[in-house]
């Protein structure tokens, strides 16, 4: 799933390529992926991009005022396009969701296509007057990359700093990956409950939280969407590394597997030598 450094790099992909560009039409292949249905798609014709921006992991379009806003989910993409090619969009339960058709001002239509891989499909588009119009953008709760970010009074809840770090409504734009990779650099059991932490545990995570975010988002910047995917997986330390040796301590990196996600951990760095248990019947140690 993309998170907040992708989405990052994606919405200044798409700023580069798109301000300024007119939208000759929007195609949809999925009536499932449009979530609005006012303005209509057609509405957005003839106006100019005007900016790319993010909202947590939303990327939204600023088209002459109207938005349209796109959540990629767990396997939604963007595919960037020079030269698209003229034939249309044909309604269909492959990956290509939606295309976005622009007019550069020269030249056949450039733009970029929706896809979403695999059959669980939660690849959401927005067609809406303003991002506040979103659900999901209006419940978000603060971007972690903000000047006025502070951590503190969000952790004032008994519940496993885990799943903390993962819920939009606490904090915007981490996902599974990242939430993985801050607590093996804060080194905090993911299962640790958040009011019960320590001051120097609650200073271990501010500095994480920025520090894997800052190197995260500096290392996607300027890339193209083609690439931020293997870019992530590259430079993950404990995330989908379930086997390997950890880097920091040569211990082995373990996982824990839910019924649709699973989280991955070092023992040595994270939990005092302890192996977690497995599944969501376990007892989880704290």
């Amino acid at each position: 799933m993309p998170e907040m450094p992708e989405v990052d790099a994606l919405v200044g992909f798409l700023r580069q390529k798109c301000v300024g560009a007119v939208v000759a039409e929007i195609e949809l292949a999925s009536f499932a992926v449009l979530k609005t249905y006012d303005p209509p798609l057609q509405a957005f014709a003839g106006l100019a991009v005007t900016d790319v921006v993010r909202h947590g992991k939303f990327i939204d379009l600023d088209i002459d005022g109207l938005h349209l806003v796109i959540h990629l989910a767990r396997a939604g993409w963007i595919r960037w396009a020079d030269k698209l090619a003229d034939t249309r969009l044909k309604m269909g339960n492959g990956p290509l969701a939606m295309r976005v058709r622009l007019d550069a001002g020269e030249g056949p239509h450039v733009g970029f296509d929706l896809t979403e891989a695999g059959t669980r499909k939660g690849l959401a588009v927005y067609a809406v007057r303003g991002p506040q119009e979103v659900p999901g953008i209006a419940a978000l709760g603060p971007d972690p990359m903000a000047p006025d970010f502070d951590l503190r009074p969000l952790l004032n809840r008994k519940m496993q700093i885990k799943r903390l770090l993962r819920d939009q409504k606490i904090i915007a734009g981490i996902g599974n990956a990242y939430s993985d990779e801050i607590l093996h650099a804060a080194r905090l059991s993911p299962f640790a409950i958040a009011e019960q932490l320590e001051d120097d545990e609650v200073e271990r995570l501010e500095s994480a939280v920025r520090e894997v975010l800052s190197a995260a988002l500096s290392a996607a910047a300027g890339k193209p969407a083609a690439e931020l995917k293997d870019d992530k997986r590259s430079r993950m330390r404990v995330h989908g590394r379930a086997g390997q040796r950890c880097d920091v301590c040569g211990d082995t990196i373990r996982e824990v597997v839910f019924s649709d996600t699973s989280l991955q951990y070092c023992p040595t760095c994270q939990t005092g030598g302890k192996i977690l248990k497995d599944r969501a019947t376990s007892k989880f140690l704290k």
